[in-house]
């Protein structure tokens, strides 16, 4: 059944509502009609079985039949914390990220961050483009929440919202062994639906050491990813790769 995304804002009780290209997707390309059924996803964690009710040159409008949650979110939800990558490599991060099952990036400015957002206008034509990734990501893989990206925090605000999740890690080159990652991904599994994790990933240059120190000091657990040296486009999908395996894992026993 195709499958179309709509803000909630466009759901009753009763019907959905959609516009913009969807109208002409499903009028001109898909060639549907009146008693045909779609699926429609708030982006929220919900599906709606509906069958299409009316169709008009601006909207289509479609009746429920069945609301479901999501079977494609894991059950707890992931932060992942992003270092600010050079050129264009958060928006490979960013639908990479998005297909692993991450709930939100947040770009964070940190001392040895080569790329710099200060201007007002440019970062929110960028966040809008972020968000677009994310969207289109999303919509690909089957998600039912559409992750949001939020806007640069300095690496203090990002400590902060980290130490108030359930559990909070930061690969570190100089962390030893691969156990403490381990136990730390098997805790993870282990946690109450909707409880959070983060991952702090750093820029090309990584992390200083004194903000290795601040971490400890939040409650960010440093861990190793083995003895190989990964690019900041990859430490982040190999933490959510390892995260993704055992929290599916854990959902199907």
């Amino acid at each position: 059944m195709h499958c179309f995304y709509t803000e909630k804002e466009n759901i009753s009780d009763t019907q959905v509502r959609l516009t913009g290209t969807d109208v002409n997707h499903i009028k001109n390309a898909l060639r549907m009609a009146e008693g045909e059924k779609i699926t429609v996803c708030d982006g929220e964690g919900l599906f709606y079985d509906c069958v299409i009710s009316g169709v008009s040159a601006e909207r289509i409008t479609a009746a429920i039949s069945e609301r479901k949650e999501a079977q494609t979110e894991l059950g707890v939800r992931m932060t992942l914390f992003q270092g600010l990558p050079k050129k264009d490599k958060m928006e490979l991060i960013i639908q990479k990220a998005v297909e692993l099952g991450v709930d939100e990036v947040i770009p964070v400015a940190t001392r040895f961050c080569v790329a710099k957002i200060e201007d007002g206008k440019k970062e929110k034509k960028k966040l809008e483009r972020w968000q677009a990734i994310s969207e289109a990501a999303a919509k690909q893989s089957g998600r039912g929440r559409i992750p949001r990206i939020k806007p640069v925090m300095t690496y203090k605000e990002a400590l902060k919202l980290g130490s108030q999740m359930e559990k909070s890690m930061i690969p570190y080159e100089r962390a030893e062994g691969m156990k403490a990652f381990q136990k730390t991904i098997r805790d993870c599994s282990q946690l109450m639906p909707g409880s959070r994790i983060g991952i702090f990933i750093g820029p090309e240059g990584g992390f200083d050491e004194k903000e290795i120190e601040a971490a400890l000091a939040a409650g960010v657990q440093p861990v190793s990813l083995g003895k190989r040296i990964l690019r900041t486009e990859t430490a982040g999908l190999c933490v959510l790769s390892a995260l993704m395996l055992e929290l599916e894992a854990a959902s199907e026993q």
